[in-house]
């Protein structure tokens, strides 16, 4: 197999995908000339499109950019979410070296110390957050994220000498098993993706063969009960927990932020304010603080990066905040997250009507986690459900939005498609709106933030 620096074009099946797209900008920015294909037209591929970086809608087949038909110097970077397309028959048929994206990652990221980022939820916060410490601290680092950082406005952020990468080790299709860290942190291991990994079991048994490739000379960083092997030294963290080896203590809110009282061993660090609200962001940023104590690096010299952190695009992420009505746009398609979401907004607005808008994603996912997703939706006053929305895969006979709405025993739901959902939402509103999951449910955000901007200006 010949080495990346070998070829001066890379061709991306798929390119529009939050970590193909991360690729596709480091190798234009490293000189190469890049194209590829996805199926539809988003702000994410008009962006790469401003970039430089030519990007069709159509299965070309055998009729991709003539540029690119040359086997010698093109690399080929595909998706495993991309199943049968012609232009992929195309390259196998022609014997183009065709890698997958965390193939490709692996490779890059083997010149750096990569700091590897897993886990089944709060990856993209955690790896950004990460991120966003290392550049504030004047260490910066490369990194290939899961999401656009707002800090940033990127998914990709990229330093000329910093020794480290890093990297969000996304477990679907055990892509995070190409990776080689140097350090890692493993925020939780609750099944998902049974339509890979078959079982629960299987499932954890990828995050134990992940951290067991941590480098034995750096870190390994786990979320308190997670139990997790390593060859590298171990180190927990938890919310007011007297065991872990990192812990906040007292979360509270204070002027707008969240705060929390930081407890390292005997060593205690009052008053740490955090940017995001939520447990589970306080968690997260507990994972950045062990990572980078452990490396060495001042925790005191951290306090004022992490009140400075805004977050992710589509994690929790506002686009109204008025003292009558908010509205929470997030990115949570697992019972967990929206669990999670849901009991930090009746944390932050007590009293206040919910009502939540949400897009199940895979019907595998859906059908595997019906009971857990009906239990976590029940915390809503009002639902409106979407259809599922399929990604990479066929219908389930059975499974469907109105399937789910049966199970979730709230009074208040209804299964609509988004322009009727918007039809509804003209109705004057008050409390608090979220819009949940991972499909295309974030093309309602624009027009749902429009109409309930003027509900508050009448």
């Amino acid at each position: 197999m010949k080495q990346l620096a070998a070829f001066d074009r890379v061709y991306f099946v798929g390119i529009g995908g939050i970590g193909m797209s991360a690729l596709a900008r480091y190798f234009k920015f490293t000189g190469k000339q890049v194209a590829g294909y996805d199926k539809v037209e988003t702000p994410l591929t008009l962006k790469l499109v401003e970039e430089g970086i030519a990007v069709h809608y159509d299965d070309l087949g055998a009729e991709v950019p003539f540029a690119f038909q040359d086997p010698e110097n093109t690399l080929v970077v595909y998706t495993p979410a991309i199943k049968a397309l012609g232009e992929l028959t195309f390259f196998q048929e022609k014997g183009f070296q065709i890698m997958k994206r965390a193939e490709v990652l692996g490779a890059l990221t083997q010149t750096y110390k990569g700091l590897c980022v897993a886990g089944t939820h709060g990856k993209t916060t955690t790896s950004s957050l990460l991120t966003h410490l290392l550049t504030e601290i004047e260490m910066g680092c490369t990194s290939f994220l899961g999401g656009i950082a707002s800090n940033f406005d990127s998914n990709l952020v990229l330093h000329a000498s910093s020794p480290y990468a890093v990297i969000e080790a996304d477990e679907f299709d055990r892509s995070f098993l190409q990776l080689s860290p140097f350090a890692a942190i493993v925020t939780a291991t609750d099944a998902d993706h049974l339509d890979i990994y078959g079982s629960e079991e299987a499932f954890v048994q990828g995050f134990r063969q992940f951290t067991m490739r941590v480098d034995p000379k750096g870190v390994c960083i786990q979320k308190e009960g997670l139990q997790l092997q390593s060859l590298a030294p171990i180190f927990t963290y938890a919310i007011d927990s007297q065991t872990a080896n990192y812990s906040f203590l007292n979360l509270r809110y204070a002027n707008g932020f969240q705060v929390a009282d930081l407890k390292i061993g005997t060593h205690f660090y009052e008053g740490i304010e955090l940017g995001l609200p939520g447990i589970h962001n306080a968690e997260n940023a507990l994972g950045c603080i062990a990572l980078l104590d452990c490396l060495g690096f001042d925790v005191e010299a951290l306090r004022p990066a992490l009140k400075s952190f805004k977050g992710v695009k589509r994690r929790f992420e506002y686009h109204l905040r008025t003292p009558d009505l908010t509205y929470i746009d997030d990115y949570a398609h697992h019972p967990t997250e929206i669990n999670a979401l849901i009991s930090s907004v009746r944390a932050i607005y007590p009293g206040q009507k919910i009502t939540g808008i949400f897009q199940p994603h895979l019907f595998s996912r859906t059908q595997d986690f019906a009971a857990e997703f009906a239990t976590a939706l029940t915390q809503l006053d009002s639902l409106y459900l979407l259809p599922i929305y399929p990604a990479r895969e066929e219908p389930i006979p059975g499974v469907s939005s109105e399937w789910l709405a049966e199970l979730t025993p709230l009074a208040r739901k209804w299964v609509l498609q988004p322009h009727e959902i918007l039809t509804e939402l003209q109705k004057p509103q008050q409390g608090v709106v979220l819009t949940i999951g991972a499909g295309d449910i974030d093309r309602m955000v624009g027009p749902l933030t429009a109409l309930l901007n003027m509900q508050t200006q009448n």
